[in-house]
């Protein structure tokens, strides 16, 4: 399996070992809280009932299917691997560490804490500098989701982004040249029910 995974890894433009990659799985599934033989056994009654009224399915899983958890850890595990340090953002964007934290500070880019230092989302970076309108866009997103939700959004196709017909992520866009404008709108509805 550690062949087959590795090659996997490569595939994907990983630049991590299997054991280093399981560990990052490991840790990512800790943080999620444990399954419930139950789900329905977190509320009272009557949350029960106002939740199934809106077609939420609180039975636990059947024998044979999938844990949705799994897709989840595996996003987060990728989405911290690719993270870049503070130094690395540095040296990619040709300025000094200072001035990484400071944009940190003033949400020009996004991080987040982890193992003691700043750990910064790939997908803000082009191959030498900040995403193109990336400041406009993070003004307008909302500052209570995770790093996961925001990169998810920022890398899936929109159907309101459209290059030659086709939908294109918002980084697409912003590497492309589109109005960041557009992605910031469309960024400020994160997290709002539709």
């Amino acid at each position: 399996m550690s062949a087959a995974l590795e090659t996997v890894l490569a595939r994907a433009g990983l630049k991590v070992t299997a054991n280093e990659f399981l560990n990052l799985v490991e840790d990512a599934a800790k943080k999620l809280t444990s399954p419930q033989v139950d789900p329905a056994a977190h509320f009272s009654e009557a949350e029960r009932d106002a939740l199934s009224g809106t077609g939420l399915d609180l039975r636990p899983l059947g024998e044979g299917e999938g844990d949705p958890r799994a897709r989840t850890v595996a996003e987060q595990t990728v989405l911290r691997d690719t993270a870049l340090s503070v130094g690395q953002a540095a040296a990619r964007i040709g300025v000094d560490t200072s001035r990484i934290r400071h944009r940190i500070g003033e949400r020009r880019l996004i991080g987040w804490k982890d193992r003691g230092g700043w750990r910064l989302p790939a997908w803000q970076f082009s191959d030498a500098d900040a995403l193109p309108g990336l400041e406009v866009v993070l003004a307008w997103m909302p500052v209570d989701q995770p790093a996961l939700v925001l990169a998810n959004f920022m890398t899936t196709p929109q159907e309101d982004l459209e290059i030659h017909g086709r939908p294109v992520s918002p980084r697409e866009w912003l590497l492309a040249g589109g109005d960041p404008q557009r992605v910031a709108e469309l960024a400020a509805s994160i997290g709002t029910p539709a």
